[in-house]
């Protein structure tokens, strides 16, 4: 099948790598345009390892690849007036906006009874806030468009506990919250908002230094095939870990007119996380 959004236009943020990249190459794989938006540069109290303008720009040449159109900018989404004014740009140069992926999020651990002022406000400005100022600057255009899709990538955090990020899960859990609610206020512009809930997926958040020491604290440096030992039990199916296409592949779904129906609902990609 070819041409599930053709002629769409997508905003997707945390463009640069990881699953964002993924989700702009899918989508721009089957027919849209990419408005593609990240910070490029580390943030605060974060152990993953920062995107640069680089990757963003690697992004952008892997969607033009497709034949699509993609306009980049490097923002912050806690900065909801800067947010609000890129947004605002790319919709009117690009001619609309139908489909907003709010994948954009860090990670860093630290039991809760640990962690600083810092690390629990920093968490929940990008992954909680971060994704309500991307709502708040994109769904009027939507509105305008007469309809559209909204997909926020929480986690399995966002379904069930995980030990050692509780800021993490908390954030991840008021991504459900405000999705659901979300969904109930847009509804009646044919608008839908569904979450994206992922296991550990094969990007820089989880292949880096600090993640892998805290699934192998038996282990000085932990390499790559002793990290997917120890993170292949947290999953039902017998793998470590997802690929960011992965969840693209659903991101697509729910985007497309394939799930015109549904909103208001929670998309594993979880290879049966949530139900151990």
């Amino acid at each position: 099948m070819t041409g599930r959004v053709d002629g769409k236009i997508v905003l997707v943020t945390g463009a640069a790598r990881g699953v964002g990249r993924a989700q702009a190459i899918r989508f721009a794989e089957e027919g849209a345009d990419v408005i593609a938006l990240d910070i490029c540069r580390p943030v605060e109290t974060t152990v993953t390892p920062a995107a640069t303008r680089e990757d963003l720009d690697e992004t952008a040449r892997l969607v033009e690849r497709t034949g699509r159109r993609v306009v980049t900018a490097v923002v912050d989404v806690r900065d909801v007036p800067a947010l609000t004014s890129i947004v605002e740009a790319a919709v009117n140069g690009l001619g609309g906006l139908d489909i907003v992926c709010a994948t954009a999020g860090i990670t860093s651990k630290g039991a809760a009874m640990e962690l600083t002022d810092e690390m629990w406000a920093t968490m929940l400005e990008v992954n909680l806030t971060g994704v309500w100022a991307t709502c708040k600057a994109t769904i009027p255009h939507l509105i305008t468009r007469g309809g559209g899709s909204v997909i926020l990538t929480s986690s399995i955090a966002g379904l069930r506990d995980l030990v050692g990020v509780a800021h993490y899960t908390a954030a991840k859990h008021g991504v459900v919250g405000l999705m659901r609610s979300l969904a109930a206020e847009v509804a009646p512009h044919g608008i839908r908002v569904n979450s994206l809930h992922p296991t550990n997926v094969d990007t820089p958040m989880i292949q880096n230094p600090a993640v892998r020491a805290a699934f192998r604290p038996d282990l000085d440096d932990p390499d790559r095939e002793e990290f997917a030992e120890a993170a292949r039990h947290m999953n039902m199916l017998p793998i470590p870990w997802v690929d960011p296409r992965d969840v693209a592949h659903a991101a697509l779904f729910l985007g497309s007119d394939e799930a015109r129906y549904i909103t208001a609902s929670t998309l594993t990609v979880d290879a049966g996380a949530t139900q151990l």
